[in-house]
């Protein structure tokens, strides 16, 4: 990321989201033309008034190692995701009616969100006990809602309460996506002739 060339102004991120530990995260702040922010914490001033208390330097450390990791591997690591993401969709669409939901030229390898027609999520869901999917994101977890962002990109109701996101990361391999595709296009067969 080129915060310059971006004209980026504000940046977070969490280090859990690159393998990093949990509960530090950073915060890139535009100096020029300055930004003024309001401190939510008070007290002793650090990080030019916007943060007080005492710094975790282990998890500022882990941070920082887990972004020169991802550095350094980034390249062959989303080929690597890419390759399985792939494996796994080619398993998932021999079943009829599969939708993947979002773009099929701009997106992150590690994630797909899929829809599957004639069957509910949650019950897909409860029925995929072997693998870790989820029918949302963690924030909306709580909502029996569809999907705000499937809504947002013309996923129908219906369609959008069939859907679940997989998920692909460092640690995936071939052996648990062709498992995953072989549980999925199981279970959707079974439900559907169940209806």
């Amino acid at each position: 990321i080129d915060v310059q060339a971006m004209q980026i102004d504000l940046l977070s991120l969490s280090a859990h989201k690159l393998y990093g530990p949990k509960g530090i995260g950073a915060l890139y702040v535009r100096r020029e033309p300055p930004l003024h922010l309001q401190a939510q914490i008070h007290g002793g001033g650090h990080e030019l008034g916007m943060r007080s208390g005492t710094l975790p330097t282990h998890q500022i450390v882990g941070l920082g190692q887990a972004a020169q990791l991802m550095a350094d591997k980034m390249v062959a690591e989303t080929e690597r995701i890419e390759t399985l993401r792939a494996r796994l969709l080619r398993r998932i669409t021999q079943l009829p009616d599969v939708h993947i939901n979002g773009s099929t030229e701009q997106y992150w390898a590690g994630i797909v969100n899929v829809g599957f027609g004639g069957v509910d999520g949650e019950t897909l869901l409860l029925a995929l006990d072997e693998l870790a999917v989820s029918t949302g994101s963690a924030c909306t977890s709580a909502t029996v809602e569809p999907s705000y962002v499937l809504r947002g990109i013309g996923v129908a109701d219906e369609l959008a309460h069939a859907s679940i996101r997989f998920s692909i990361g460092r640690f995936t391999s071939s052996e648990e996506v062709d498992r995953a595709g072989d549980q999925v296009v199981t279970v959707v067969e079974r439900l559907r002739a169940a209806r």
